[in-house]
């Protein structure tokens, strides 16, 4: 994942990143007509494919499942699946920029 994403730094928060990666919904709309569409899969293959992997499993979880119940009632099992993949790729942005920011206050170390 982080190999495809690059450096964090390129998106300043994690909705550029979601979009980046594809996993944003289309949207088409004019004057009063919005039409919401599916997801837009513009960016990577690879890392969709890994984050739908992940929240496979992570659907299951304790932490993901109550999100994905509500969700797969309302609009399906495959949309509710995307959204914890979201969900998840967000929790990766926020944990990657911490991780970035960390690195560049501490003090370079002296050989």
């Amino acid at each position: 994942m982080v190999a495809e994403i690059g450096d964090i730094t390129r998106f300043p928060n994690a909705r550029k990143l979601a979009s980046w990666a594809g996993l944003t919904p289309t949207v088409r709309g004019s004057d009063l007509k919005v039409r919401h569409g599916h997801i837009s899969k513009q960016g990577s293959a690879w890392l969709r494919w890994v984050m739908n992997q992940a929240a496979q499993t992570a659907k299951r979880s304790p932490e993901f499942a109550a999100t994905y119940s509500s969700i797969a009632k309302r609009r399906g099992r495959k949309i509710a699946t995307i959204a914890v993949s979201r969900k998840l790729l967000t929790r990766a942005w926020h944990l990657l920029s911490e991780m970035q920011a960390a690195d560049a206050s501490a003090p370079p170390r002296q050989p």
